[in-house]
């Protein structure tokens, strides 16, 4: 098993494997080796010639080995890339895992031959699952856990040789989540507006990225977490002016979550802070603010809250005029969570 800063650093010094096998559900990692592959394992001039790039759902298995089996023209080596592979026509063939399992035990050294399996990971309990681990570079494509994009975007920012502040990093982590594509495009949009020496700071974040400092649904959580009712509905009357850009269904879903971690806090045995992170997802950052909450909501009422969440999503589905209903609904659902 490979992990993705490896695979990138061996490429980075021009050290290529015949087989690489990239599968999982942050296809983020998945798309960035495939991208690097097709941008620098052949010079611009072996491309035409020597560049196979191939799509699961329009091809097979035979066809993608048949391709790596050919030597390259006037070139040390070609490259056969398979995307979207786990659309690919044989995997679970008999005949077509016996064709991969003998290419992959004597890959042609001139091929650099790279699947893209994504949002999904092959069975390693079968012969191909296993051979395909042991004879290839392997990597399993995870999805970050919330409490690791704060670190995930630091690394990111390093990596761009970017400073960026600690408030940034909480406010990306925070309205973004770990859509790491997002993340990455955001950060970009970023640095491409940084003056030199300048740092990301929360202001340049609030103003390229479009995050609220004050009404987002974080602020929404915390205004609610330690019963700022005012505050709470000022951000509902944001919300209602701006439903767009704050849909109902992932307020509502958001503040579900929000609720299922404060369940996740009183069940816990351990309240140490770092233990607590682990258990409900969240960057030790935050702890503090869940057990302010978790003192103001006890335990029966969290669960109420619960049942108030799953009314107020049926609600919201009906079938009145939007805008005037989700105001409606918001607030109506406020006022219950927190009295």
């Amino acid at each position: 098993m490979s992990s993705y800063p490896e695979i990138i650093k061996d490429m980075e010094q021009g050290k290529y494997a015949p087989v690489y096998f990239l599968q999982g559900e942050e296809t983020f990692f998945i798309d960035n080796i495939i991208d690097y592959v097709e941008a620098n394992a052949l010079d611009d001039a072996q491309k035409s010639f020597n560049q196979v790039i191939l799509y699961g759902k329009d091809t097979d298995l035979t066809t993608v080995l048949g391709s790596a089996r050919r030597y390259p023209m006037m070139g040390e080596r070609q490259v056969v890339i398979v995307k979207e592979a786990q659309e690919l026509k044989g995997w679970t063939r008999e005949d077509s895992q016996t064709l991969m399992t003998g290419y992959l035990e004597n890959p042609l050294a001139s091929t650099i031959l790279v699947f893209g399996y994504k949002y999904k990971n092959l069975d390693k309990r079968t012969k191909l699952g296993k051979n395909m681990e042991k004879h290839a570079v392997f990597l399993t494509s995870k999805k970050l856990y919330d409490n690791e994009v704060p670190n995930w975007v630091q690394g990111y920012c390093s990596a761009k040789k970017v400073k960026i502040a600690r408030d940034a990093v909480m406010m990306l982590a925070e309205n973004i989540g770990n859509n790491l594509q997002r993340l990455a495009n955001e950060i970009d949009k970023l640095t491409l507006n940084l003056k030199t020496g300048e740092e990301i700071s929360e202001g340049l974040v609030q103003r390229y990225v479009g995050i609220s400092k004050e009404y987002n649904i974080f602020e929404l959580q915390k205004a609610i977490g330690l019963g700022n009712h005012v505050k709470a509905i000022k951000i509902v009357n944001y919300f209602a002016s701006n439903p767009s850009n704050n849909p109902m269904v992932l307020t509502i879903y958001s503040l579900f979550t929000y609720f299922s971690k404060l369940l996740l806090v009183h069940h816990s045995n351990n309240q140490n802070e770092k233990a607590l992170a682990s258990v409900i997802g969240v960057n030790p950052y935050f702890v503090k603010e869940y057990l302010v909450a978790a003192r103001n909501y006890p335990l029966g009422k969290v669960v109420n809250n619960i049942a108030h969440l799953q009314r107020a999503d049926l609600d919201s589905k009906g079938i009145e005029s939007a805008t005037k209903k989700d105001k409606a609904v918001l607030t109506e659902l406020v006022h219950k969570l927190m009295n």
